[in-house]
């Protein structure tokens, strides 16, 4: 396997800017900067906010007690093996 050495950076520097160009690249490094910010805010914010719990608007219905749900227990036999 060949090394990495400076001139091979270059090269690959050289494509990376002659494909998408100086602007876009320094388009996304803002885009990339302005990402870092909001997360970091959005960080900061839940660390301030007490965590509340969220109270269901009505109950919550199993599968047992769903309104017009069959209330038969039959019960069938597995037999392992």
């Amino acid at each position: 396997m060949g090394g990495t050495s400076i001139w091979h950076w270059i090269v690959v520097g050289l494509i990376v800017v002659l494909l998408f160009g100086r602007g876009k690249i320094s388009d996304m490094m803002g885009d990339v900067a302005k990402g870092i910010k909001a997360f970091k805010k959005g960080m900061s914010e839940d660390d301030n906010t007490p965590a509340t719990p969220v109270q269901p608007s009505e109950p919550v219905r199993t599968l047992d007690h769903q309104a017009g749900a069959p209330t038969s227990t039959a019960t069938t036999d597995h037999k392992v093996g």
